[in-house]
């Protein structure tokens, strides 16, 4: 099994508004209430909910999902929310796989804009290419 995240934020950034883990219909719907909070960043007038609220109150963060992928080859194709440095959250996945005897499991692109593009598609199909023709790669003592 393998996967490819093209969504923005790889890790939790209340400063862009893209990075909506907290929204409803990510991290922040709360069971069984009717009434969900309005869309938007949340602030004192509208406030974390939901499982997202728990996380991070609990100083959790999209890093620990990166590791449990581990040893599942994955790429994030990024785009405008996530830019190269963003590539640090990343090492906890690299680290993980590592300690499990694999090498080159994570993979990360970028672009300017959110939308994909036939330049981020072409790596996307090259990466499933790579890792579903070849058998896993190990670290060699």
């Amino acid at each position: 099994m393998l996967a490819v995240c093209a969504c923005g934020g790889i890790v939790f950034d209340e400063k862009l508004a893209n990075v909506n883990y907290w929204e409803p219909w990510y991290l922040g719907y709360e069971l069984g209430k009717k009434q969900q909070r309005p869309a938007g960043i949340p602030n004192k007038d509208n406030p974390r909910t939901g499982a997202y609220k728990t996380l991070v109150e609990q100083g959790l963060d999209l890093h620990e999902l990166h590791a449990l992928m581990a040893p599942r080859p994955f790429l994030v194709s990024s785009g405008s929310e996530d830019r190269p440095h963003r590539w640090k959250a990343l090492n906890h996945a690299v680290a993980v796989n590592k300690l499990l005897g694999y090498a080159d499991r994570a993979a990360m692109t970028n672009r300017k804009r959110h939308s994909a593009t036939p330049e981020s598609n072409a790596q996307i199909y090259a990466f499933f290419e790579h890792f579903l023709k070849k058998s896993p790669t190990h670290i060699q003592e």
